[in-house]
């Protein structure tokens, strides 16, 4: 599965559109500069379900897992997650910030929220990552920079952010795949 993306409006076309109600406005004269990467699984560590789906739109049922017990409330979102089939759903609109960094800095720059990308990847810190989910993150990173070209060479993990308050992507995250993936791209373009 390999999609061509394009972004037109803050809107990534090829990816399915699911809205969040999780986001706000960007500060005025605020440039998108930053891309991070996360992942997410719910319960911890297992996939499927639509749980991550249900949770980004505040519909996720309490009492389906005791899990969810402890995240109870939450108002989270990311701009993207990438499912473990590969496809891309698209949550919250580039052009507004989403709630997927929290307390963060990036080259001295703190709350990345404000000009930041977040990617979910649907995985945990424990098990390795797709190949497809390479493939497609690699083709929305271009298509950011396309649209977003303060973005490239700004890639970060949510533990590069949150150090010490977060862990991923994980040590399972391959960034060298990543980076090769991005650059093989870059020059067939």
């Amino acid at each position: 599965m390999m999609t061509t993306f394009s972004i037109k409006d803050g809107i990534l076309q090829g990816a399915t559109q699911i809205a969040s109600t999780n986001f706000n406005q960007r500060p005025e004269n605020t440039d998108i500069r930053l891309v991070v990467v996360h992942n997410i699984s719910l319960p911890p560590s297992q996939f499927g379900g639509g749980y991550i789906q249900q949770f980004f739109q505040n519909q996720l049922d309490w009492n389906a897992h005791p899990y969810f017990q402890t995240i109870q409330g939450m108002q989270v979102s990311a701009h993207l997650l990438i499912l473990r089939s590969g496809e891309v759903i698209q949550f919250v609109n580039f052009n507004d910030r989403a709630w997927h960094a929290g307390r963060s800095s990036y080259l001295g720059q703190v709350e990345c929220n404000d000009y930041s990308i977040g990617i979910e990847l649907e995985g945990s810190d424990d098990l390795p990552f797709e190949a497809v989910q390479y493939q497609q993150l690699s083709q929305v990173i271009l298509a950011i920079e396309s649209a977003y070209p303060k973005t490239r060479q700004h890639l970060a993990g949510h533990s590069d952010i949150a150090p010490g308050r977060k862990t991923d992507p994980g040590d399972f995250f391959q960034w060298q795949t990543l980076r090769q993936l991005i650059f093989s791209q870059r020059m067939t373009k």
